[in-house]
């Protein structure tokens, strides 16, 4: 009997340990994904082939650093096996990130800047990270805002989208997305710093935009 109850216990062992989460398991370093450290612990990834070309650099010293290099890792993986599931072209298939990091007194944020060249002209997208240094949990557009915040928000940027679509022959155009615009942003002391990626607000002729917007703007519908 003891030897089958030590035996049950082992298997339960076993169990557990191969059925662990993966947040159990130790996050990829910069050296797993092809990179090198370089000055102000940022990781940069160089990988060319005849089919494809990445430049990625993303921090190191990010609070919540396994989402992070999740993130990258799984860029970096998709990207390769997606160019090499089609036709070669007569150039390369490119992949660029570069990050753009920013502090409150409380909060951390990374933007990544997303450049990629896999279609008939490349597109600029983002990725944000933002992480409360107090409560140690993620902040998302929900957590960040109050209910109603994209009408508050709206008419702000388009006044900003208004001012640089001068010389266009149409009208800026209006915001057709709701709050999917505002996902990626960055938090400061004194402003919310909205990352709007190419041809979601306005065509993508006119690229990717920023729009700043101070917090005092906006004190009605931050949480």
């Amino acid at each position: 009997m003891t030897r089958l109850i030590t035996a049950w216990a082992a298997l339960l062992i076993g169990a557990i340990t191969f059925g662990a989460p993966a947040s159990a398991q130790p996050i990829r370093s910069c050296t797993d994904l092809g990179g090198s450290v370089e000055a102000a612990r940022i990781c940069h990834i160089v990988a060319e082939s005849d089919t494809y070309a990445i430049d990625i650099s993303y921090p190191l010293d990010y609070p919540d650093q396994r989402t992070l290099t999740d993130y990258i890792a799984t860029d970096k993986d998709d990207f390769i096996a997606f160019v090499l599931s089609i036709p070669r072209r007569d150039r390369t298939y490119d992949r660029g990130i570069t990050p753009h990091s920013y502090a409150s007194r409380s909060t951390a944020s990374v933007v990544l800047e997303v450049y990629g060249d896999t279609g008939a002209h490349p597109v600029t997208s983002f990725q944000a990270f933002n992480y409360d240094l107090g409560t140690h949990a993620p902040i998302t557009f929900d957590t960040a805002f109050t209910s109603g915040a994209v009408d508050a928000l709206d008419p702000i940027v388009q006044r900003e989208m208004e001012r640089r679509w001068v010389g266009y022959l149409d009208p800026a155009p209006h915001n057709t997305l709701g709050a999917r615009v505002y996902q990626d942003f960055a938090l400061t002391d004194d402003a919310v710093i909205f990352y709007i990626g190419q041809g979601m607000w306005l065509p993508e002729v006119a690229g990717p935009q920023r729009v700043s917007i101070s917090r005092s703007e906006l004190a009605s519908v931050l949480a």
